[in-house]
């Protein structure tokens, strides 16, 4: 579990459908061909994360496999341009469904902790965004940071997040 530096309140567990997830920059760590995978974890990591939500259209029915690439820094700030830990992607379930087992992204300078995503219905536009934690400090000094865009957070080590995508 995330150590007592790494505590986010409690929010709401609710997004409303209608209007898209808001789109931010890709920024300049994005590699295609991502591997499939639900987990980034390598079993030697003793604090962990798990992000989980659905797909959803604007009329809040579920997009059953939607594609999902997801990639962050690693506990360094670093991103792995080399290879691809702490990359990957995955699809949704018939209900709209993912999850995923992480770490919680270090900070590098200038950003607050984020994990950045590809959200994309079969045939459709991708929509490219970031999703942030809620409470973190630094996502006040962040210029890129939107509260719309921070996940819930029911507990610590858990994140939830519904996109809404054009589907």
């Amino acid at each position: 579990l995330l150590g007592a530096a790494l505590l986010f309140p409690l929010e709401g567990l609710a997004q409303t459908c209608g209007a898209i997830t808001p789109r931010q920059t890709e920024g300049p760590f994005f590699k295609t061909d991502s591997p499939r995978r639900m987990s980034f974890l390598d079993g030697k990591v003793s604090r962990h994360f798990v992000l989980e939500g659905r797909v959803l259209s604007p009329q809040c029915q579920p997009v059953a496999n939607a594609l999902l690439d997801f990639w962050h820094s690693d506990e360094e700030g670093e991103y792995d341009n080399k290879g691809f830990r702490y990359r990957g992607h995955q699809y949704t379930d018939a209900q709209g469904g993912y999850r995923l087992e992480t770490i919680v992204p270090a900070q590098y300078p200038g950003r607050t902790r984020h994990i950045h995503v590809k959200a994309q219905a079969p045939g459709r536009r991708v929509l490219t965004t970031q999703l942030y934690f809620p409470g973190d400090p630094a996502n006040e000094r962040d210029f890129l940071y939107k509260p719309g865009l921070a996940m819930k957070s029911p507990r610590r080590g858990e994140g939830i997040f519904d996109f809404v995508i054009d589907a």
